[in-house]
């Protein structure tokens, strides 16, 4: 892991303003004499910004994305507790903590964040930007944010806007840390219990009926307790207490819920993604409830360079991370006509 300092005082768009940042970064590969060779993938709620721990379906050695090919970037977004800075770093103003005083963040803040970290790197073009679900709302905020520094944009189960029932849930994953009686206090296991219960809320989101109906069902119909998806979900909850932490939860999801492409742009989310002139490809999940088709089918009806790709899977919302190769085999054949086409000789001009 790398980090970056950023010793200047750093303003959110809430008004609040942080004294200095951190960004953790990751790189894979070697970028090439043209610094033309970048892909820089955008993670998501809370996963870290070692993309290989989470994306090894599609990132790796003869992978999509090849570190022998591609200079791979991802950075650990503002607000987590992977390195960037969030609810536990020591507010240099106070010398403690910020625990729940952390100010509130949105997309729009983790991109300005990337892009500062793209400026110290010497970057000045992207070819792929890459995100899914959350990464997707940074993909797009940063196309809107420097319309020319991307080349290319790969989006996975995302949305122009974060939907009203994306806020309920995420409202009522708060309500659960807000009730664990430790919420509040100044320490990095306070809503641990929350946190559990709000993970477990997540998974039921990220997967769907079908799934869980087939991996998660009991064989045993005279079993009254202990069903085997209670232990599943108890099980995913106490993984993500282990590893994460409940303030940065609550502040990504209220980040999340800020994700509108349209605020301070005219309110209407058409006009905006009209003007993303990049070549995009777009991938839903045909079982996704959190993130429906119809978020994807949006963007591709009014981006106006939008290839739009729905794969087949029970995954649900985790199926951007775990069909790698179907995914694998659309991206690749996608940005295969994208460079051919970049390698094309222009027509010719009548004299």
């Amino acid at each position: 892991m790398n980090y970056f300092q950023y010793n200047q005082p750093f303003e959110l768009e809430g008004g609040q303003t942080l004294p200095e940042i951190t960004i953790a970064y990751h790189t894979f590969g070697q970028l090439n004499a043209k610094k033309s060779n970048v892909v820089w993938i955008c993670h998501a709620l809370t996963a870290n910004s070692n993309v290989l721990d989470w994306w090894d379906g599609l990132v790796g050695e003869n992978k999509a994305m090849d570190p022998d090919k591609h200079f791979i970037v991802c950075a650990n977004i503002l607000g987590s507790c992977y390195g960037s800075t969030g609810p536990l770093s020591v507010n240099p103003e106070t010398q403690q903590p910020y625990y729940n005083t952390f100010p509130q963040v949105t997309i729009r803040d983790m991109v300005k964040a990337h892009i500062l970290l793209r400026e110290h790197l010497g970057l000045e073009k992207i070819h792929i930007l890459a995100g899914g679900s959350c990464g997707g709302y940074q993909v797009l905020e940063w196309a809107v944010a420097e319309p020319e520094v991307a080349e290319n944009l790969f989006l996975l189960a995302t949305s122009a806007a974060e939907s009203t029932w994306g806020i309920g849930i995420h409202t009522t994953q708060r309500l659960m840390l807000e009730a664990d009686g430790t919420w509040g206090e100044p320490s990095p296991t306070a809503g641990s219990k929350g946190l559990k219960a709000a993970r477990a809320l997540g998974i039921l989101t990220y997967r769907n009926y079908q799934i869980l109906a087939q991996n998660q069902t009991d064989p045993d119909p005279e079993k009254l307790e202990n069903h085997r998806v209670s232990s599943y979900l108890n099980y995913q909850g106490d993984k993500l207490v282990a590893r994460f932490n409940a303030y940065s939860y609550w502040f990504l999801t209220k980040a999340l819920d800020s994700h509108h492409l349209g605020r301070g742009r005219g309110g209407r989310l058409e006009p905006v993604l009209q003007k993303i002139a990049q070549k995009t490809l777009i991938i839903g999940i045909s079982s996704d409830i959190l993130c429906p088709v119809q978020e994807q089918q949006f963007l591709a009806q009014h981006l106006p360079n939008a290839t739009y790709v729905e794969i087949d899977s029970n995954y649900g919302h985790d199926g951007f991370i775990i069909e790698g190769e179907k995914i694998s085999k659309h991206f690749s054949a996608w940005l295969a006509e994208v460079e051919d086409e970049k390698l094309a000789p222009s027509p010719a001009v009548p004299l």
